[in-house]
């Protein structure tokens, strides 16, 4: 694991500029532009770690440089942000592979074109003083959720390994008051838990948690959190897309890197984030980028196919819509190694 105490405060600039490099390449590659293009970032919630490599980009002038004014913003409603990028209120936006999966299926023309964490987070949290080790051990106890049928999905596939239903739990919609369920015995596990959040919040008000990685008990891999546009945009403004990507790739490498800076960074961006959260949350996903070398940022068109597939075998989706549909082609990679292996 990357420790930000001791990390590279003592590289200099120049290195940390020469560690971005290496993911400048393809459609990495920052195209100089004579007028600044104004456009806007609806984030997927309040700036946090996930959004170290934008607020970099952004204090590095790399948006600049690339002839952007970027606007990021905390959308009043982050679960409308594919319907205002796809209807041009928004340029860009972050969402998550299977809602634009989701939204493909339903005809909404947004694309994906760019990998923002390129892993699942999720998990089923419980208190550790709980013992649940496994998917198998949820029987006959009441897990919430914060009824998403994606993340229903989820647990269905963690109990069929376990040759267990959703009959064999109680399902209780807890919204996203994840950690409170859990501390009021509303629930003895909860779906939905980030292990770049929630479980650092709990573990650090005192109360140690077990989590159940979702990708270790069944589900497919798949791209947490993604950039997304629209059709339209693509369209019109190819070299916008392919700049803000080459930015964004630059800042998520340099992110990694440097993270006591990063967090500088995101501190001076929100003062209001939860520093010592966000500290060990940032050195995971760290170490998830770091992992991706060169191919940071880019898209995996088979994993990409083959989480489309389940979520049709879960009855989420009517059919797997094509990749070169959902994806940016310029920002596509035959395959990734597995972040973390």
């Amino acid at each position: 694991m990357l420790d930000v105490r001791v990390l590279t405060h003592q590289l200099s600039r120049r290195t940390i500029l020469a560690a971005s490099g290496l993911f400048a390449g393809g459609a990495a590659a920052v195209q100089p532009a004579h007028a600044q293009t104004a456009i806007s970032i609806a984030l997927d919630w309040y700036p946090n770690a996930n959004h170290a490599g934008i607020y970099w980009a952004e204090d590095a002038g790399w948006f600049t440089d690339a002839g952007l004014e970027v606007t990021a913003r905390t959308p009043a409603d982050p679960s409308a942000v594919l319907q205002t990028v796809a209807a041009g209120r928004d340029t860009f936006g972050i969402s998550y592979q299977p809602d634009v999966l989701l939204a493909r299926d339903q005809g909404v023309p947004v694309v994906a074109v760019a990998s923002i964490v390129p892993r699942p987070l999720l998990g089923v949290m419980s208190l550790a003083s709980s013992g649940i080790a496994s998917p198998a051990d949820l029987a006959g106890k009441t897990v919430g959720y914060p009824g998403i049928p994606a993340q229903e999905a989820f647990l269905r596939t963690m109990l069929a390994g376990q040759n267990l239903t959703l009959d064999d739990i109680e399902l209780v919609n807890v919204e996203f008051n994840l950690l409170p369920a859990l501390l009021s015995d509303q629930a003895v596990a909860v779906m939905g838990a980030y292990w770049t959040h929630e479980t650092i919040v709990a573990e650090q008000q005192g109360y140690p948690v077990s989590l159940l990685k979702v990708d270790e008990w069944g589900v497919p891999l798949y791209d947490e959190l993604v950039l997304v546009t629209s059709e339209d945009v693509i369209a019109k403004q190819a070299d916008v897309v392919d700049n803000l990507i080459a930015a964004v790739r630059k800042g998520y490498a340099a992110a990694a890197v440097d993270q006591p800076r990063a967090l500088e960074i995101l501190q001076a961006a929100s003062p209001e984030i939860d520093l010592a959260v966000e500290t060990e949350g940032l050195a995971l996903l760290a170490e998830i980028w770091t992992s991706a070398g060169s191919n940071l940022g880019l898209l995996d068109r088979a994993r990409w196919d083959a989480f489309a597939e389940w979520m049709v075998e879960q009855e989420l989706v009517r059919e797997a819509p094509a990749a070169s549909a959902a994806l940016y082609e310029a920002a596509l990679i035959e395959s990734v190694a597995t972040p973390g292996n």
